[in-house]
């Protein structure tokens, strides 16, 4: 197996994943991680194709695909921002899908058809409490609404992988959590470097507070697992202020 990759061959999930997406004649697909061209193939019949795809083996053959557009590249350094479409629908290779996930929730689409192993997806939607509940879960929820469509056995892989995947429909959704991503994402990442933790204890170990000030943060009692996405908003408003605050009386 090269650059970790697992290609599908059973046709019928593929005939799947393209109905899920609802492809027209107007629509422009980008997919990541074309492989084989299992997806592309039958795509380019409905729509435009732009695929991405870092496997010289499978350059020249994607290529000879009508109404395709090939992009001999590293996904995870393609800025998504320029090229023009309007759906997404791809078998992400397991290795690259947090990062492209978030590349893809920061440009603009109308709906993504995503193959993820099934571990990743049960992140994706977890509840608050769940054991699968993550920064991933986190961070996704203010820009997408997410569902999983269908769970997908190993053996519809070539080479087999050691676990299942799932069909994932990722649509954007801009939940206004009152607060710029940048910051949400910051207070995110403290707080889950430390999820054993208190948010309170959380927060001084991260170095966004001090101890003196720590009683005074939102459900500083709790642990980041049990808070839901607007809680840990709440959270994160807390500490522009208190920066906010911190930065006058220097």
């Amino acid at each position: 197996m090269k650059l970790g990759q697992h290609f599908l061959v059973d046709e019928r999930i593929a005939e799947r994943q393209i109905e899920y997406a609802q492809l027209n004649p107007h629509d422009t697909v980008l997919e990541i991680g074309a492989g084989n061209g299992i997806l592309t193939k039958r795509m380019a019949r409905i729509s435009k194709v732009i695929a991405i795809e870092i496997d010289r083996r499978f350059i020249e053959s994607l290529e000879r695909i009508p109404n395709v557009e090939v992009i001999h590249a590293d996904a995870t350094k393609v800025d998504f921002n320029s090229l023009d479409f309007n759906k997404v629908v791809s078998n992400l290779p397991y290795q690259i899908s947090s990062p492209v996930t978030f590349k893809l929730l920061e440009t603009s689409f109308e709906k993504a058809i995503l193959m993820y192993q099934k571990e990743f997806a049960a992140r994706l939607i977890a509840s608050p409490g769940s054991k699968d509940y993550s920064r991933l879960t986190v961070m996704v929820a203010p820009k997408a609404k997410v569902r999983v469509l269908e769970e997908v056995p190993r053996w519809a892989f070539k080479p087999v992988p050691k676990v299942s995947s799932c069909i994932v429909e990722m649509v954007p959704s801009e939940m206004d959590i009152g607060i710029d991503y940048e910051t949400f994402g910051k207070v995110v990442t403290a707080l889950f470097s430390h999820r054993r933790k208190k948010i309170k204890n959380a927060m001084v170990m991260a170095s966004m507070v001090r101890k003196e000030d720590a009683d005074d943060v939102p459900y500083g009692d709790e642990r980041v697992e049990h808070l839901d996405v607007n809680q840990v908003a709440e959270i994160a408003r807390f500490w522009r202020g208190y920066v906010e605050k911190d930065k006058k009386t220097v």
